[in-house]
């Protein structure tokens, strides 16, 4: 029987290597927006945040995103994320 590859991804902000599942995606496209993504698939650049209000802290108050990036991130984004995280 083989066992199936469970997919780890890394916390841009505490930068713990967690279940790709445990974690909140926010996603890049090919034109420049960002948003969250809730499916884990839409394509683009992802980044991944833990569901924990103390990494969106240190997300938000060092501009994470921004680098992580290479653009502008807009307060609506960071506002969606939090949302994302608080619902849960």
């Amino acid at each position: 029987m083989k066992v199936k590859k469970i997919p780890l991804r890394t916390c841009v902000a505490c930068k713990a290597v967690k279940d790709k599942r445990e974690l909140l995606r926010i996603v890049r496209d090919k034109d420049g927006n960002i948003s969250v993504d809730k499916t884990g698939k839409s394509a683009g650049r992802g980044a991944y945040i833990c569901k924990d209000a103390e990494c969106f802290k240190k997300v938000r108050k060092q501009k994470v995103l921004n680098r992580v990036f290479g653009q502008e991130v807009s307060d609506a984004v960071y506002d969606a994320v939090e949302e994302a995280i608080i619902e849960k």
